[in-house]
């Protein structure tokens, strides 16, 4: 009997000395993948933080360039008596 148990830890102990290389190279290429991953994940995310950046940029410069213009004719819209564009297409439609 003791004969038998001693055969069959050595049989275990070979065959769990591949299986266990097998697992730890599965593993570590697993790792790897997850980095790429995360790398590539990390690029993405800087290239579209770098384009709406960009495009707050040029919405500020719309909004700055415009708003000095949007505000005079608001004033003068604020001093004429004449009735907005809005009254106009209301008026235009109802005749």
């Amino acid at each position: 009997m003791h004969n038998s148990f001693v055969d069959l830890v050595a049989t275990l102990a070979v065959f769990s000395i591949p299986i266990t290389a097998i697992v730890a190279g599965h593993r570590t290429k697993m790792a790897k993948l997850r980095i790429e991953a995360d790398n590539q994940f990390g690029h993405q995310a800087n290239d579209r933080i770098a384009a709406l950046e960009d495009r707050i940029r040029v919405l500020e410069r719309i909004v700055t360039d415009r708003g000095s213009n949007l505000a005079h004719e608001i004033e003068a819209l604020r001093g004429a008596d004449a009735p907005t564009p809005l009254h106009d297409v209301r008026a235009t439609a109802a005749r």
